[in-house]
C-alpha cells in the first residue's frame, strides 16, 4: 500500500515539478513583464505544490528521504510525469498550448482528489484548487488570444495545439498504482476525467477559432517512466547543484 501510494503520489507531484522547471526557464523571457511575472508565478504556485506532495512521499518512505531526495536525487526513470510536461518551450504560443492542455486537467483533478479519503491528498487538493483556477483562466485567455488574433498569432498556436495534442489522452492512463489507489478511494479515476476534459478544451478552441486535431494516434509511456529525449536535458539542469555539490547546506 505505501510503495502504491508513494508511486501516485509521483504521479501527480511529477507533473507540476516538471513543469515548474520548464516555466521557470522562461523567466525573464516572457514578450512583456507583466505576461513573464505571471508565468514565473505559475511556476512558483507548481513547485510549491510540489513541495507538499514530496513532503507527504518522504514521510511514507521514512529513512533518509526528504523531498530534496525525491526532487534531485531521481534517476530519470523514476519520474512519472506526462511527456506533456517535458515538452520544450518552441515558442510562446507551445508554452501557453502546453500550460493550457495540463491546466485542464490539472483543475478536473483536484477537484476530484480534494474528495479523497487520503486527509493530507485532499487538502492539498483543496489548498491548490484556487491556485489552478487561476492559471486555467491565465492560459485559456491566452489560447483565444492568439487564436482569435491576427493571422501570424493565429497559425503559431494551431501548431502548437496540434503537435502537442498527441500528448493528452496520456493524461487519462492508469498505472497499476493509479488503479490500487482508486481501488482504495484515495486516488481519481481518471478515465472518468477523459469526457470532460475534451468538452472543455473544445470549447475553448472553438471560442478561440482554432480547429480541433483529429488524431487517432497518441504518445505514451511518461507515466511507466519512459520519457521523451527532452526530459534528460531539463534534468541535467533541474539536478545541476545537487549532484555537483551535494548535501551542501547554503
Amino acid at each position: 500500500m505505501q510503495n502504491n501510494l508513494v508511486q501516485y503520489i509521483y504521479g501527480i507531484a511529477d507533473n507540476a515539478l516538471i513543469l515548474g522547471q520548464r516555466l521557470g526557464e522562461l523567466c525573464g523571457h516572457g514578450p512583456n513583464l507583466e505576461v513573464d511575472i505571471a508565468m514565473t508565478n505559475i511556476a512558483l504556485d507548481l513547485l510549491g505544490q510540489t513541495r507538499s506532495y514530496y513532503q507527504y512521499a518522504a514521510q511514507q518512505l521514512g529513512g533518509d528521504a526528504t523531498e530534496d531526495t525525491i526532487a534531485f536525487l531521481r534517476s530519470e526513470r523514476e519520474y512519472k510525469n506526462v511527456l506533456l510536461v517535458e515538452q520544450p518551450n518552441t515558442d510562446f504560443a507551445y508554452s501557453i498550448g502546453r500550460q493550457f492542455l495540463y491546466d485542464v486537467f490539472h483543475l478536473l483533478l483536484l477537484q476530484q482528489l480534494q474528495f479523497s479519503s487520503d486527509e493530507t491528498l485532499a487538502a492539498i487538493a483543496k489548498k491548490s484548487i484556487k491556485e489552478v483556477s487561476y492559471h486555467q483562466r491565465f492560459s485559456s485567455d491566452w489560447v483565444k488570444r492568439l487564436g482569435d488574433g491576427t493571422q501570424e498569432s493565429k497559425q503559431r498556436m494551431q501548431n502548437a495545439i496540434n503537435d502537442l495534442w498527441t500528448f493528452t489522452d496520456e493524461l487519462f492512463h492508469q498505472t497499476d498504482a493509479d488503479q490500487a489507489m482508486v481501488a482504495q478511494g484515495i486516488g481519481v479515476d481518471a478515465t472518468k476525467l477523459k469526457e470532460p476534459f475534451y468538452a472543455k478544451v473544445g470549447e475553448i478552441l472553438t471560442e478561440a477559432t482554432l480547429e480541433i486535431p483529429d488524431m487517432k494516434y497518441f504518445q505514451k509511456g511518461g507515466k511507466q517512466g519512459i520519457h521523451s529525449e527532452h526530459m534528460g536535458y531539463l534534468l541535467a539542469d533541474l539536478q545541476f547543484m545537487q549532484r555537483t555539490y551535494p548535501n551542501m547546506s547554503w
